[in-house]
């Protein structure tokens, strides 16, 4: 790792540490040179996965396609920027449990809207109006009423509730 103010390959890591659910680390480092102190992040990546699109065109994974659509459908809902790259990252890790080189997008999206489900109820709706393409106002209605219970309340609550009564 090249210094950043005097561009020497002598540094030292001074200390390591786990972040983002072990997902990626942090090292503090310093230049053995010039004793400039800096931080670097390392994080897995993805290499070599092709997405294959519903027309049956292939092109490589992004992280920010994944990260865009998520943030389109999160928009104006309340997360933290850390609790949405643990999203991220879950995902990512759904994606590679697969140990496949290809992935259909439509794979990929029911692995997006299975933690959307659970991370935020608005947010899966919104995505899956589009993902599914709901047509009419029927299918939109079957989706919201899975996410009810028979009450009227999202099942999220009355699992709480249940857990609170033990």
């Amino acid at each position: 790792m090249k210094c950043p103010v005097c561009l020497t390959s002598e540094t030292k890591v001074n200390d390591s540490r786990l972040i983002e659910d072990s997902f990626a680390i942090r090292r503090r480092r310093e230049c053995q040179k010039c004793g400039f102190r800096f931080s670097t992040y390392e994080q897995i990546e993805i290499l070599n996965l092709m997405v294959i699109k519903r027309d049956g065109r292939k092109e490589p994974y992004q992280r920010e396609k994944l990260e865009r659509g998520l943030k389109h459908a999160l928009e104006k809902r309340p997360y933290t920027q850390d609790k949405f790259k643990k999203l991220v990252n879950t995902i990512e890790r759904d994606i590679q449990k697969k140990k496949k080189d290809e992935i259909t997008s439509q794979t990929i999206g029911e692995i997006v809207m299975k933690r959307l489900k659970n991370f935020d109820k608005v947010s899966y709706i919104r995505f899956a109006s589009v993902y599914r393409a709901f047509e009419d106002v029927q299918t939109f209605q079957k989706e919201l009423d899975s996410l009810l219970d028979k009450k009227g309340n999202l099942t999220v609550k009355k699992q709480k509730n249940k857990k609170s009564k033990k």
